[in-house]
């Protein structure tokens, strides 16, 4: 169901159904809730009886009765009052306060689950949808389901159980007066669909505005840099503006409604009370009632209107609920396109063997979204076959280098028909253009993604044979651009794993060279970075991610994306040496735009619009005079004068 349909509809039984599975596990509080409802309910609906016995027995007495009778008559009923009153107040702290312990409970287990679901989507997904709109989910997405379970639903049922007891009381003291007050509630029903229909409305106006201003600040504060570096700050502001002008109209329509519904809503129950005393007032005169009966009617329909009312402003909460819900379960029901398969493979210690057996991979099909590049990039299609072209001498890869026809479907093929292997201990540079499909091998390799044709092994097994977990532990990953989260020094190396030592931390750090400005910082190890590690340049975050992999990965694999692409000259200089010293007898592939950093690998692969173009060491692929020779030349002759 799409958003604005989800706001169409102020109800779905089978929503509503699936978020009471997470109240089952509470149902002793609900239960104990329920009967203090009923216990509120009893005494609520008591209350007019209390004015009317006061009247008839003590004030107001049919019969002449003595003025100390009258007076203990009154503080007996006074006193009952006050004693129901404190059972009233004892029952809806109970009921308040067990509703609200059940809904942040399950609050708490809807954003584990979420969360936990997040963590295990594969990089695909986020691919598709934008990180905030995925926060509005764990947060007042969850918050409306709460608000439908305390508020709704709760309220829904002592709203109902409320106008039955007074509907009761009203009908066993007196049917005639009863029916009196009834006779409106046909307009007050048709009056209140009519404006429940237009609070609906502009409901759903504002919450598609809202989601609209929330993705525009989203944007323009992630982007703020390029905003002031090419002065965009005026027409920012005016677009925002706009679209902020246009939340605040519809604000102001629902604030025209609620002006509406709750001063015309009052109104009703005033004609309500109006006719009640002119038939009530009539009795009384012909002394066919008491007063006291008239008194406690009038109280009775004032108290009716007010769980009336309230029934009404629910389904603002059921529709937010619903809206809230949709977008909740289709969230948890997403396809985990990467799962370990219930026989996945425990594996203590790889050999570090690579194979790629005619892999074909996409992202996506035409005209889907595609990755921001942070971990995949994309070739486009151009019709032609794909060929794995032989090193001279070396051909180290399984099966034939024949051509491999292109698949007949509409995938966007980032990866063509690739095929090469990597033996253990060896290391490998993956180079070419922006788009090439080189961090796609990367991407498949760590499993962030499935291909959709062939298969990527390691020790000759599939990859999608092995737990995620195992596969993931024995890879180290560098990335071009480093996270780190907000917390110390120390913790982002550890990232919680307690059996490293801060010896450990100290040596590792050491081996790649960060060990110098750490300690030049005032706590060390135990400075707290700022979001993204803000405060530390690219070069200090990228030894911090060095030491990261190392620390997390002492002994199989270490796999690195562009690690030095973003630093200086004598940065570089530390990062490479401690490159070297660490892929010493690691399987290690590394990918670089400057050529000047992988002369000395094993082998380097050259990619070009997603195929494997040519492969050997740099001064074989030198001597053959092909794509690598010309982007070599084309960096080091004309760019830098070599």
């Amino acid at each position: 169901m799409h958003e604005e349909e989800a706001f169409k509809k102020s109800f779905d039984a089978k929503l509503a159904r699936r978020i009471l599975v997470y109240v089952r596990p509470y149902w002793k509080q609900v239960g104990l809730a329920l009967l203090a409802l009923v216990v509120s309910t009893l005494t609520a609906a008591s209350t007019p009886l209390f004015l009317k016995y006061a009247i008839d027995n003590a004030i107001v007495p049919r019969e002449v009765l003595p003025l100390a009778q009258r007076y203990e008559t009154l503080l007996l009923i006074c006193s009952l009052f006050l004693a129901v009153r404190v059972v009233d107040f004892i029952a809806n702290y109970a009921q308040t306060y067990l509703i609200s312990w059940v809904g942040q409970h399950i609050l708490y287990d809807l954003r584990s689950e979420i969360f936990a679901k997040l963590q295990r989507l594969h990089l695909g997904y986020y691919d598709r949808n934008p990180v905030g709109r995925l926060m509005t989910r764990i947060t007042s997405d969850v918050d409306a389901i709460n608000q439908f379970i305390t508020g709704g639903l709760v309220g829904l049922i002592a709203d109902f159980a409320l106008i039955v007891g007074l509907m009761t009381f009203m009908l066993v003291l007196d049917w005639r007066l009863a029916l009196v007050a009834f006779a409106i509630m046909p307009f007050f029903l048709a009056v209140t669909t009519w404006i429940r229909n237009g609070m609906r409305e502009a409901y759903r106006a504002m919450r598609l505005r809202l989601a609209k201003v929330n993705a525009s600040l989203q944007e323009n504060l992630a982007g703020v840099q390029t905003t002031q570096l090419f002065l965009r700050e005026p027409k920012n502001e005016s677009q925002f503006n706009l679209l902020s002008s246009d939340l605040r109209r519809a604000w102001v329509d629902i604030i025209k409604w609620f002006a509406l519904f709750f001063p015309l809503v009052g109104f009703m129950g005033e004609i309500t009370v109006a006719l009640v005393l002119w038939y009530g007032g009539g009795q009384v005169v012909q002394q066919a009632i008491t007063l006291g009966l008239l008194v406690a009617f009038t109280d009775y329909v004032r108290q009716l209107f007010q769980p009336l009312q309230d029934l009404s402003d629910k389904f603002n909460i059921f529709q937010a609920a619903m809206a809230s819900a949709e977008r909740i379960f289709g969230l948890l029901d997403t396809e985990e396109e990467v799962a370990d398969k219930p026989s996945a493979q425990q594996v203590e210690r790889f050999r570090g063997q690579i194979d790629f057996e005619n892999v074909w991979f996409a992202y996506g099909k035409r005209g889907e979204a595609k990755p921001d590049g942070t971990l995949g990039g994309e070739a486009k299609p151009d019709g032609t076959m794909s060929r794995s072209i032989k090193a001279e001498g070396r051909d180290t890869r399984p099966g034939p280098s024949a051509l491999t026809p292109e698949p007949k479907d509409d995938w966007d093929w980032v990866l063509r028909g690739v095929s090469f292997r990597v033996r253990p201990g060896e290391k490998i540079a993956l180079v070419g253009a922006t788009g090439a499909g080189k961090t796609s091998v990367i991407s498949l390799i760590a499993r962030f993604y499935d291909v959709q044709q062939g298969a990527v092994k390691i020790d000759g097994v599939d990859v999608r044979e092995y737990a995620q977990r195992d596969l993931r532990r024995a890879i180290g990953i560098v990335l071009q651009d480093p996270f780190l989260f907000s917390g110390t020094i120390e913790s982002n190396l550890r990232l919680g794993d307690d059996r490293i030592t801060l010896e450990r931390i100290k040596e590792v750090c050491a081996f790649v060279g960060a060990d110098e400005f750490i300690e030049r910082l005032p706590q060390g190890y135990q400075t707290v970075l700022h979001e993204r590690g803000g405060g530390l340049s690219t070069g200090q975050k990228q030894l911090l991610a060095l030491a990261r992999a190392i620390l997390h990965n002492p002994d199989i694999l270490l796999i690195l994306d562009e690690a030095t692409a973003n630093v200086d000259s004598e940065t570089e200089q530390k990062i490479q040496a401690a490159l070297y010293r660490v892929m010493e007898g690691r399987t290690s592939i590394v990918i670089a735009h400057r050529l000047s950093t992988i002369r000395h690998v094993d082998r380097i692969l050259v990619f070009r619009k997603g195929k494997l173009l040519e492969e050997g060491s740099h001064d074989e692929l030198l001597r053959k005079g092909g794509y690598y020779a010309k982007l070599y030349e084309l960096q080091y002759v004309h760019g830098s004068g070599e």
